[in-house]
């Protein structure tokens, strides 16, 4: 607590040196005080200034940033053919497989083929051990010609026996049974002459032909081996043109294709690799399965590709694009460029000239009908016309009136044509491969 201060007119020389002091000292405290006080209040006002003096210089500087160009990317709209399709990820599969397999035990002798090299149907790609074979075919012929023999010489006997019978010299049991003995002979030789095809037909199957055209596989067996008939795999081949892929479609987008395969109309697959950039090849839908999947709700398509540069191989994965119709005048913008917004979709405009170099310009919210989507592009119904530039980087920054700097981005993709080569008739002797389960 401050000490009460004396007035003046209290004091007096005759107060002792202690209380004189005491006056003293009140005084210094409260100018200390003072002091304290003052440098605390400029403090305070300083650093109020410093903050008002930042506010305003961060207000000058997005003032200034505000009214800078902001660089973007465009893309002009444009009006061309553009196919409407139904996207599916199938997986390749031969058109037609053979798992091949003698038909008859023994040594395998050295091949005849190169693992990976196409065969065609009816050439010879493996050889079985013939000697054996050879052997009972001859030892076939060779009973067949002992019982012609037999037969001749029954025949003969027959005859004389006839002769003889006539003439009251034989009886008639010793004639039936000679012609017995001659039938006997006769059904012998029919035998004789079923085991020679039978060894014959052994014989021919020792020689291992491919039975369709294609691309043979590795070797599974080594040449030395002995296997056994109907068991051992030897090699499996392949049908690579043309070559089938199989995909799936959900029920609710089966009654477009299905109405149109009805109408014998040929729709026209295009087969892209993962990451839906490349277009792998072009072919036709085939048919589909008979059923639906309960499981999944979903149905088997089959397509077929002429494939003639081998770019699909089997159990690959791609993805396909059924193709539905084609609009040959669709105004199109890349996909990137639509955004949504409270009151739907819309896309950010720039009004600078087309060039390849930055043009300055302002940006304006532009509302869109989108018609519908197909990987990268967009097909509108309206909002814009033909030529018109969207932003399609950069778009994050805007405000309407938001001056740009706007650069044309750079070719994209192309979009999927809509008339591939049709692949040609396939061979009506090879039947389609079974749809697999």
């Amino acid at each position: 607590m401050f000490s009460e201060t004396v007035p003046e007119t209290q004091l007096s020389p005759a107060d002792p040196p202690e209380k004189q002091k005491a006056r003293g000292g009140s005084w210094i405290r409260t100018l200390v005080y003072l002091i304290l006080i003052g440098g605390l209040g400029f403090i305070v006002w300083r650093i109020h200034k410093n903050q008002q003096l930042t506010a305003q210089n961060s207000a000058n500087q997005a003032a200034e940033l505000a009214s800078q160009p902001i660089p973007v990317q465009v893309a002009a709209a444009e009006q061309k053919q553009m196919p409407v399709y139904l996207t599916a990820l199938g997986t390749v599969t031969p058109y037609m497989s053979v798992t091949v397999k003698a038909r008859v035990s023994g040594e395998l002798l050295p091949v005849q083929f190169t693992e990976g090299q196409q065969v065609r149907r009816g050439q010879t790609i493996m050889v079985i051990d013939p000697k054996p074979y050879q052997a009972a075919l001859d030892q076939a012929k060779g009973n067949l010609l002992h019982d012609e023999a037999l037969l001749k010489n029954a025949q003969a006997e027959y005859a004389r026996y006839q002769s003889l019978f006539a003439a009251g010299v034989v009886s008639k049991e010793t004639l039936d049974a000679d012609e017995a003995a001659q039938g006997q002979y006769q059904g012998a030789i029919a035998a004789d002459k079923a085991a020679i095809e039978t060894a014959q037909l052994q014989l021919d199957w020792c020689s291992i032909q491919s039975p369709i055209d294609g691309r043979i596989g590795l070797r599974l067996v080594d040449p030395g081996n002995v296997i056994t008939a109907n068991t051992t795999n030897l090699v499996i081949i392949n049908q690579f043109q043309p070559i089938a892929v199989y995909f799936t479609l959900p029920e609710n987008d089966l009654p477009s294709v299905m109405r149109q395969l009805g109408a014998n109309r040929r729709l026209l697959v295009d087969a892209y690799d993962r990451n839906d950039t490349t277009r792998l090849g072009g072919g036709y839908l085939l048919t589909g399965d008979n059923q639906i999947d309960t499981t999944t709700g979903t149905e088997k398509l089959k397509a077929v590709f002429e494939n003639r540069d081998q770019s699909l191989f089997p159990n690959q994965f791609v993805n396909i694009h059924l193709v539905l119709e084609d609009r040959p005048h669709a105004l199109v913008i890349p996909s990137a460029a639509v955004q949504s917004g409270i009151q739907g979709s819309f896309v950010w405009v720039s009004d600078a000239a087309a060039s390849g170099t930055s043009a300055s310009a302002t940006a304006r919210i532009q509302p869109v009908k989108i018609a519908l989507t197909e990987g990268q592009y967009a097909i509108l119904d309206s909002g814009l016309d033909p030529g018109q530039q969207v932003v399609v980087d950069g778009a994050d920054r805007l405000h309407n009136g938001q001056a740009i700097t706007a650069t044309l981005v750079r070719q994209a993709p192309a979009a999927p044509s809509a008339t591939p080569q049709a692949p040609a008739a396939v061979n009506s002797s090879q039947p389609p491969a079974r749809p697999q389960s």
